[in-house]
């Protein structure tokens, strides 16, 4: 049953919250220039914080990297907004999104030492769908500005218990091993259980 329950760090929840909170501002300003926001946020290869902050926000529709995407629903469910004179639309979309039939967008390609630089899929959605729709589209890159800030009270009690549990595990003598919030509680996780592997 621990291995079924969601697991974050710290930081997400100050992510995600500050991500919905750009989702809600944005509702009044999409609304009112009858336009397509597409909000691109961070995560590299996982959706989670898109997913999280897409649904908290009211975003009608997400784009994750784990579900390649079809950009023909998106539109359909545009034109199906317009037609019950809801004539806005807001599409959140993770940076390492990739389509049904393409690539994934990529600014900088791997180097020795660094990994390959996602960015520019906000940019590419809101180019096809003013073209496909003939509506205004936006583009907002949340970026770097979801990793700043105040964190939330969640993620300073998370940060507090993982240091905490951290240093008893090392007093008890163990290692080769991660702590992770397996809500309501802090366990202990073997790195040969997630090294290597992405939570997607």
């Amino acid at each position: 049953f621990r291995r079924v329950l969601f697991r974050s760090t710290f930081g997400f929840d100050t992510a995600v919250s500050f991500a919905t909170e750009c989702l809600d501002r944005l509702h009044s300003t999409a609304e009112s220039h009858q336009r397509v926001m597409v909000v691109e946020v961070m995560g590299r290869y996982a959706g989670w914080i898109a997913l999280h902050a897409g649904i908290a926000g009211g975003a009608h529709a997400i784009l994750i990297p784990e579900i390649a995407y079809d950009l023909d629903k998106v539109v359909t469910k545009i034109h199906e907004r317009d037609a019950e004179g809801r004539l806005y639309t807001l599409v959140v979309v993770a940076e390492g999104a990739l389509p049904q039939h393409g690539h994934r967008e990529v600014l900088a390609p791997a180097e020795i030492g660094h990994a390959e630089r996602l960015g520019g899929i906000g940019e590419h959605i809101a180019k096809e769908l003013a073209q496909r729709t003939g509506k205004d589209a936006r583009v907002v890159v949340l970026g770097h500005l979801l990793r700043g800030g105040s964190p939330t009270s969640f993620d300073r009690l998370a940060a507090l218990r993982f240091g905490t549990a951290a240093v008893r595990a090392l007093e008890e003598g163990l290692s080769g091993i991660m702590v992770a919030l397996a809500f309501p509680n802090v366990n202990y996780v073997s790195l040969e259980e997630v090294a290597g592997r992405m939570k997607a």
